[in-house]
């Protein structure tokens, strides 16, 4: 039996797809002939390629990963999707694209996404100094005891 010689398998030869480049940002478009598309946030993820998103026309909808995405783009609860409706199943979709923070963000920013949603990255802890928020505690000195 032949000795293995180096550490992992056909996944380690391969390499990491680092695409850090700036992509062109997908808007969803009414006169789409193929299909309907609809933006979203996820919910809840379920497991084997499923999520539950809430859609921005205010239905609640299961949809399915696609398998050009599942391995290779981790899709998290709280962001931002394009849905493909269905023309047979109202209450089921399919993510066909999952917008990065900085690009939920600039939809955001022209329209396409109502103000009620928030997009995820954009939480940033310790930067409200003197807020009315911050809980003040003052101890009293240890020497007066």
């Amino acid at each position: 039996m032949p000795k293995n010689k180096g550490k992992g398998g056909k996944n380690r030869r391969r390499g990491k797809n680092e695409s850090e480049e700036k992509r062109e940002l997908i808007f969803k478009e009414d006169g789409q002939v193929i299909f309907v598309a609809e933006y979203a946030q996820v919910l809840r993820m379920l497991g084997n390629g499923r999520l539950e998103a809430h859609c921005m026309d205010g239905v609640k909808r299961l949809c399915h990963i696609r398998g050009k995405m599942r391995k290779k783009v981790w899709v998290n609860a709280g962001d931002v999707v394009l849905v493909g409706l269905r023309d047979y199943q109202d209450e089921k979709a399919d993510v066909i694209l999952k917008y990065m923070a900085d690009e939920a963000r600039s939809l955001k920013a022209y329209g396409e996404l109502p103000d009620s949603i928030r997009v995820n990255d954009t939480d940033t802890f310790g930067d409200e100094e003197g807020g009315e928020n911050d809980d003040y505690i003052d101890f009293d000195d240890i020497s007066e005891i």
